[in-house]
């Protein structure tokens, strides 16, 4: 038999009975991102910040509607902008960080961008579709409401997700972040939700939106005084950082608590918002969590919690004005 017959043959069956393996990505590279890590990114306890105003405008609207009839559709489609923009602006938060290099110091959970596990521009892309799908949920409230000073309210809104941690200035960098949760999650969440109700913006959405914008500051605040240390090094001056930690902790109470008193003032007309206090049994341990916090986990309790008292906050109060 050919010497090389005897080779081919050998060569042949290694290839059948030991195929070849996959590359082995070297030590210490970063796994690609799953279905999970993609889920995880939106960031899920952040979301009852975007149910609560468009709970609470709802039923604030529903007073100012003289029948008391409503737009179910309109509440939904007023619900699918605020949660997509919710989302855009963690993605986009995510992309921002981690192309400039702040979560490289984080202590938190590893974020798309900054872990390597996804490449910038696809979770770019995924924030661009999120913003996409809030414009065209707003272009639909604007054709149903006939307003078409609506657009330019959400092309603002879209323009300040944005550049809260993109651009080359970003103002999230400058100490503005919580006064952005509070004019976009809180005011303008409530009272365009209202509005597209009843075309009209009543004081229970007012003051229904600073209620909830306080709440959406304090959730802020919490992932604020979990990373103080590693914004320093990353030269990010949220409000935490220029505030320093002790005056923090103070302004996140101060946030948690005063939409309680607002709420208290509404139960004189509205007594089913007395009911609201309830929501007191999340605020309260998360008040007492970041006075006395040390670690990072605890901060995290405090920012779920906080998430829980917005949102109920938000949907009871929203209640008690539509019963």
């Amino acid at each position: 038999m050919n010497p090389d017959d005897l080779s081919k043959r050998g060569t042949a069956g290694r290839r059948a009975g030991n195929p070849a393996k996959k590359p082995v990505p070297p030590a210490g590279a970063p796994r690609p991102a799953t279905a999970a890590d993609w889920v995880a990114g939106a960031r899920l306890r952040t979301l009852p910040l975007a149910i609560a105003p468009v709970a609470l405008g709802t039923g604030a609207g529903i007073v100012a509607i003289p029948d008391g009839s409503w737009h179910p559709a309109r509440a939904a489609l007023a619900l699918v902008v605020a949660l997509a923009l919710q989302i855009g602006v963690n993605y986009a938060n995510d992309y921002s960080d981690g192309v400039r290099g702040t979560d490289d110091h984080r202590v938190g959970p590893a974020r798309l961008t900054g872990s390597g596990a996804a490449k910038p521009r696809h979770v770019l892309a995924v924030a661009a579709s999120f913003f996409a799908l809030a414009a065209l949920a707003g272009l639909a409230l604007t054709l149903a409401t006939g307003q078409w000073w609506l657009l330019a309210v959400g092309a603002v809104a879209i323009v300040a997700a944005w550049f809260y941690t993109g651009g080359k200035r970003p103002y999230g960098y400058y100490g503005l972040g919580e006064l952005f949760v509070f004019v976009f999650f809180g005011l303008v969440a409530t009272a365009g939700s209202a509005f597209v109700q009843a075309l009209t913006v009543n004081l229970e959405a007012w003051l229904g939106g600073v209620g909830a914008g306080l709440l959406a500051c304090a959730v802020l605040m919490a992932n604020n005084l979990r990373d103080v240390a590693q914004d320093k090094i990353a030269r990010k001056r949220t409000l935490a950082v220029l505030v320093g930690p002790l005056a923090g902790r103070v302004l996140f109470v101060v946030f948690m608590l005063v939409p309680f008193a607002l709420a208290g003032f509404w139960a004189l007309l509205y007594p089913l918002a007395l009911l609201v206090q309830f929501a007191l049994l999340a605020a309260l341990p998360a008040c007492v969590i970041v006075l006395t916090a040390k670690t990072p986990r605890e901060f995290i309790i405090a920012l779920q919690l906080a998430s829980l008292t917005a949102l109920a906050y938000g949907v009871g109060l929203g209640l008690a004005f539509a019963l």
